[in-house]
């Protein structure tokens, strides 16, 4: 695992947009889009023979039967299947929100499934990104705010004011990236659905996450709508090599990443 890390500064999708900071890709230039995938050991998120049971009462429901998935950095991944498939479960998985009950996870090598809550909380607020179907907005603070949290939480109070300044410039250039910086000031309801997926994408951007993990993103939003934030989830994988891991039902929308995972009845139908 290479231990040299660097962030460099990319243009915004329009001409003349802001500068955003994101980490390039360690690898040797990015993989034509639809290759074939690099060997398992160059994995940048792996899972190795995941399995997940829930109970309801006494009965339990298996919903991962022994999943073997590999993502590579750089890539735009979409797991897709139908609903009760696993593929959310999987998701969440690998970005720590619950833990498998056999198999592991691994990030650039090292298990993370295993973390202590604190390690996983470390990982989460510095590596991962995570924006869902739902928004979770908080209501009583503005869009600029809201996109702000993840910093004041990682930061803790006096770290966050310390550097309040170049804080609230880096979450103000992220809201002009997805097409927000009219809106810093206002609360969610007073926001679009488009608008509060919008600012639900700054926010898992502003800590500079390595992957974005995604869970049916334009679900709740309109078929335009839906189609402006797909878009720009391409921009930053294509123009920010950000690693995106989509989880989705509709194989339209699956299709424009570089490579599609099918799960059925918990195992994966289709080849890496």
């Amino acid at each position: 695992m290479s231990t040299t890390q660097t962030r460099t500064e990319q243009h915004a999708a329009t001409d003349g947009g802001p500068h955003v900071s994101f980490q390039e890709p360690r690898r040797k230039g990015k993989a034509s889009r639809r290759t074939a995938p690099l060997a398992a050991s160059q994995a940048f998120v792996r899972a190795k023979n995941i399995q997940k049971s829930y109970f309801k009462g006494k009965i339990e429901v298996p919903v991962l039967r022994g999943v073997d998935l590999a993502v590579h950095e750089g890539e735009s991944l979409a797991i897709v299947g139908q609903s009760g498939s696993g593929k959310s479960t999987l998701l969440h998985l690998l970005a720590t929100l619950d833990a498998p009950d056999q198999g592991e996870i691994h990030f650039e090598g090292e298990r993370i499934d295993n973390l202590k809550p604190k390690g996983r909380d470390r990982l989460r607020n510095g590596q991962f990104g995570m924006i869902f179907q739902f928004y979770h907005l908080l209501p009583e603070l503005t869009t600029l705010e809201n996109v702000l949290t993840p910093l004041m939480i990682t930061h803790g109070a006096f770290g966050y004011w310390r550097n309040r300044r170049r804080h609230i410039d880096q979450a103000k250039q992220l809201l002009e990236l997805v097409g927000l910086g009219h809106r810093l000031n206002h609360r969610p309801r007073e926001l679009s659905g488009g608008e509060m997926q919008r600012a639900a994408i700054a926010r898992a951007l502003v800590a500079q996450p390595r992957v974005l993990f995604a869970d049916e993103p334009t679900g709740n939003l309109d078929p335009e709508t839906g189609r402006e934030i797909l878009e720009i989830l391409r921009t930053l994988n294509k123009q920010h090599s950000l690693t995106i891991v989509m989880v989705t039902h509709d194989m339209s929308i699956a299709q424009d990443a570089d490579r599609v995972v099918v799960l059925e009845n918990g195992r994966i139908a289709g080849a890496e």
